[in-house]
């Protein structure tokens, strides 16, 4: 299977230490973010990774370079204009259009059983399966609606459900999809995926919600990043994919 990180954004909302340096770049613990998700998608099997850039794109390519020293194979695709979450994985529609494509976003830090995600994305068959979370601020982050089989069935309250009730939950910036979502997302053009998502259900296709309770944390915030960094420092957070051998 191949993956994407989606690395491009600005990183506004953690102005002014994204002011010189990219957002999946920032230092957190011992490593910079974007080591947290290449070592965790390299755990469960996964090195063949593109991710897209765009903002300070020559330093993220710099730092991380072609893989060859995590054991990865990492390609970049680089956004002269910033196509947003569903316009970068259109993008190298070409390159996922074979099969299976897990995405994660650059600005997360979770830790999560990848074969148990696919296996259950296989299982139920559907277009795409997001990694969904408890949260007593699920509306801030936006509420995705799941049905008792899993099926989602509203997102962000723009589509309509009158069946069982439903779990309100929150999406972690992890998904696994099949080729088909594309046919959703416009190219070239800047478009999210949460739109694509949403224009789905309105055709009845099938998204699944997996519901994970491990350790997740949004690092787009001030707030979010220091503690993240404090407690990684402190050894309050142990994540199954960081040994203390691991080189970067």
């Amino acid at each position: 299977m191949k993956a994407m990180i989606l690395a491009a954004g600005y990183g506004t909302r953690l102005r002014p230490l994204t002011n010189d340096l990219p957002k999946p770049l920032l230092p957190v613990g011992p490593r910079p973010l974007i080591y947290y998700n290449l070592l965790l998608l390299k755990k469960y099997g996964i090195t063949d990774v593109f991710i897209n850039v765009h903002y300070l794109a020559d330093k993220i390519i710099k730092e991380v370079g072609n893989g060859l020293r995590l054991g990865m194979n990492i390609t970049y695709s680089e956004e002269s204009q910033i196509l947003g979450t569903g316009g970068g994985i259109k993008n190298i529609q070409t390159a996922i259009a074979r099969g299976t494509f897990l995405v994660i976003n650059a600005d997360i830090l979770i830790d999560l059983n990848l074969d148990k995600l696919v296996e259950f994305h296989h299982r139920k068959k559907g277009a795409a399966t997001l990694v969904l979370r408890e949260d007593p601020e699920v509306d801030r982050f936006g509420a995705i609606e799941v049905d008792p089989k899993d099926q989602i069935r509203n997102i962000l309250g723009k589509t309509t459900w009158n069946g069982e009730k439903a779990r309100r939950m929150m999406f972690t910036g992890v998904h696994v999809m099949e080729p088909h979502v594309m046919d959703y997302v416009p190219a070239r053009t800047f478009y999210s995926i949460t739109d694509a998502y949403v224009e789905m259900l309105r055709k009845n296709e099938k998204l699944f919600g997996y519901v994970t309770r491990g350790y997740w944390n949004d690092i787009g915030e001030i707030d979010r990043y220091k503690k993240a960094d404090r407690d990684l420092k402190q050894g309050k957070i142990r994540l199954s994919y960081i040994r203390s051998e691991t080189a970067v």
